[in-house]
């Protein structure tokens, strides 16, 4: 490629040409798509919230139905050859056979019977967000046969439904907990470093003492208060609200580093001497000034109130049965003797975990590309 007396090529000065003039949120969205790895995960995290958006369209069977001919059955694997040669996917037929001694099906595959998966299948009845009845899956299998892709648990519910209706619950606890501990942050951390001083100091040492205390601890004393005759959807606001109480503190001090480190700045002084309210310097000025920021910082805190969801259903103290969750999932698991032969129970541990990093991935391609100093 040829180049410039400079020794660049044209494209590139062009490029930097176009970004000199670009508008603030135009550049962090070019940075941000040169970060590969936040863009796939972004994408894989579209994936998953699509799936639990629509849950019941996603996940071919009903996620509470049981089948005690299927307990414990082995995931499927999908195939796409036979013979050699390329056909539509389809799974073998699963032969179970009850041990007299252990009480437990014994699985062998079915080489000579094939289920052929499809797409917009008709399957069991449910109403898409309780106001729409349909019976059309995602995929499924017709002819009234079953294909447990992630296998099934210990009362011969479908796993892999049961990880898609989780994800509603686990997921959603991330963005709703992270919106409560956004706005007590923004406006706590906002009142500490814009007045200073006392103020500044009170709620420093505040935030000093919430975070000394280790997390999992403060959370099972503060899920104890939880009285045990709730429902599963007030639980659920539960744990949001406590887990909020906790996650506010590290984007507290964020926003009161940034307000400190912004407050000098001139165009700050200006509104000042303009006679501008403190609200409105505060909302028009101040906030504006580091929001890409906060956004990256969010991002980053998510993961944090997922694996605290997750964690507190795993050891007993958050939601539980029929409440359905990727940490309700994981209880299964807890048993070694459960966990030796089937071992596909710790599946959703698997979501739990790309979930956090997909997050993390982006948060970090988000802070990189609002940061003014990132190289390109």
């Amino acid at each position: 490629m040829a180049t410039n007396a400079f020794g660049s090529s044209p494209v590139v000065s062009a490029r930097a040409e176009r970004e000199q003039v670009s508008s603030q949120w135009r550049l962090i969205r070019i940075r941000f798509f040169r970060h590969k790895m936040a863009v796939a995960s972004f994408a894989l995290l579209g994936v998953f919230y699509f799936g639990v958006v629509f849950a019941e369209f996603v996940s071919p069977y009903d996620p509470r139905q049981r089948n005690a001919e299927q307990q414990y059955s082995p995931p499927q694997r999908i195939r796409l050859f036979d013979s050699g040669r390329l056909t539509l996917p389809f799974v073998y037929a699963l032969k179970a056979e009850l041990d007299l001694e252990t009480f437990r099906y014994i699985y062998e595959t079915d080489t000579e019977t094939k289920h052929y998966l499809s797409l917009f299948v008709r399957g069991d009845p449910y109403e898409l967000w309780g106001l729409v009845p349909s019976n059309v899956h995602l995929f499924g299998v017709s002819n009234g046969n079953r294909a447990y892709l992630f296998g099934t648990d210990n009362m011969g519910r479908d796993l892999f439904s049961r990880i898609v209706y989780g994800g509603r619950i686990s997921l959603s606890i991330g963005l709703v907990g992270i919106a409560i501990s956004f706005l007590l942050g923004i406006i706590i951390g906002g009142i500490s470093g814009y007045f200073g001083g006392t103020v500044d100091v009170l709620i420093q040492r505040l935030v000093e003492f919430l975070r000394s205390i280790p997390d999992l601890p403060l959370w099972m004393a503060l899920s104890v208060a939880l009285p045990r005759f709730w429902t599963a959807e007030q639980v659920y606001f539960g744990i949001v609200i406590i887990l909020s109480l906790v996650g506010w503190t590290s984007i507290a001090r964020v926003v009161r580093g940034k307000f400190m480190s912004v407050r000098e700045e001139e165009f700050i002084i200006a509104a000042v001497v303009s006679g501008a309210s403190t609200k409105r310097i505060l909302i028009r000025h101040l906030l504006p000034s580091f929001g890409s920021y906060l956004i990256a910082s969010l991002t980053l805190s998510v993961p944090g109130m997922i694996l605290g969801e997750t964690a507190l259903s795993f050891i007993g103290l958050g939601l539980q049965p029929p409440a359905i969750s990727w940490g309700v999932l994981l209880q299964e698991a807890q048993r070694i003797h459960v966990l030796a032969g089937s071992p596909w129970l710790l599946i959703p541990g698997a979501f739990v975990a790309a979930t956090v990093l997909a997050f993390n991935f982006l948060g970090d391609g988000l802070r990189d590309a609002a940061d003014p100093y990132t190289s390109t």
